[in-house]
């Protein structure tokens, strides 16, 4: 990915946040006011520690991408935001990284069992999948399924059977990939219901 279209890619992000939180007609209109960290590494395993490091800080993520950029090479860049005045954080990140589906999916469903939501994922040699965690919310679960195929039919009749089983989904990607070429690889989850007495127990 050359820097021209990095650069493009972010502005989109940077756009669309200030969208999101633009006055309803009626409304006074003011500018919003964020603070913004880029996060560039070319390490997988640094990155979901500059995540945590921010995140402590009352950053939240907002989108990652990977590619060439002029940075330094083939990146993974993260983009955080907060409000001004905000210095504590109440979440929490988990970045998983293979080559492997059967490993993605094992990765996932661990993930999911400790209450990570699916936030955002990007490709480039390996599927790289965000996780976050509200440590102020309630206790949540999820199953994830991760569908990964050459065949966009496949995909079709199997993103149909995922659905008919309640399987919601939060992201996709289509790149060459160490899974076995130029793939499309889709992301669903499913909320798991926490038994009352559980969730007791997790809440004290």
């Amino acid at each position: 990915m050359s820097i021209r279209r990095f650069t493009c890619s972010l502005l989109a992000v940077l756009a669309a946040l200030g969208s999101a939180s633009a006055s309803t007609p009626g409304e006074a209109r003011t500018a919003p006011a964020y603070e913004y960290r880029v996060l560039a590494t070319l390490r997988t395993s640094t990155m979901e520690r500059e995540l945590n490091d921010a995140a402590a800080n009352g950053y939240r993520f907002m989108g990652v991408m990977k590619g060439d950029t002029a940075f330094g090479g083939g990146e993974v860049v993260s983009i955080l935001a907060r409000e001004p005045g905000v210095t504590t954080g109440r979440y929490e990140y988990r970045l998983l990284a293979t080559q492997k589906t059967s490993t993605m999916e094992r990765e996932l469903r661990r993930a999911g069992e400790a209450g990570f939501s699916y936030r955002g994922q990007t490709i480039g040699g390996e599927v790289i999948v965000i996780l976050e965690r509200d440590r102020e919310a309630s206790p949540l679960r999820y199953e994830y399924r991760l569908l990964a195929t050459q065949k966009t039919g496949t995909m079709q009749s199997e993103l149909a059977e995922a659905g008919r089983n309640g399987f919601e989904f939060v992201g996709v990607t289509v790149a060459e990939t160490a899974f076995g070429g130029s793939e499309v690889v889709s992301i669903l989850r499913k909320r798991i219901e926490i038994p009352d007495v559980e969730r007791s127990a997790d809440s004290r």
